[in-house]
């Protein structure tokens, strides 16, 4: 199992940061739309959308968000934490074509309640389209039997 494991507890540190990004396409849209059921039109409907304050489609804002769960999921702190709770500020609109970069950082450990608190942020070049913060459930070394309590080399 360790193997497939992400970081644990111990090899946690404040400022410990990762990275993912990705190019929103129009399938991406389409396709979120489809799965999460929300086919707001200005999502979808071109025509539509040019009437709004937006003046064109706009991605989903979950969809942005989700990218942090990706980072989560597959970065930091990988493979067998567990998502807990989220905060999101929507800053501004991400269009068909743009790269969005989601970044979190460890914030804080609570390592009694094997909490993580991270902050998380996407962003569109300069530009912040979303902050927040996230609160993860991380397990110890001590959680899975068998393991040593050495702490995982960093990559």
């Amino acid at each position: 199992m360790q193997e497939k494991h992400g970081y644990f507890l111990e090899d946690l540190s404040v400022g410990m940061t990762a990275v993912f990004a990705k190019t929103v396409s129009e399938a991406d849209i389409t396709m979120f739309a489809g799965i999460s059921g929300d086919t707001n039109p200005v999502h979808l409907d071109e025509s539509f959308a040019e009437q709004t304050m937006f003046s064109g489609r706009i991605a989903h804002g979950m969809l942005s968000a989700s990218f942090i769960s990706t980072v989560f999921g597959t970065r930091l702190p990988g493979p067998g934490c567990i998502y807990l709770r989220q905060d999101l500020r929507f800053k501004a609109p991400v269009k068909v074509g743009d790269t969005v970069q989601a970044r979190v950082t460890v914030k804080e450990i609570v390592a009694e309640k094997k909490r993580v608190v991270f902050d998380t942020v996407c962003s569109v070049g300069e530009k912040v389209v979303l902050e927040g913060e996230a609160t993860l459930m991380v397990s110890s070394r001590a959680d899975i039997p068998g393991l040593s309590g050495e702490p995982q080399a960093a990559e």
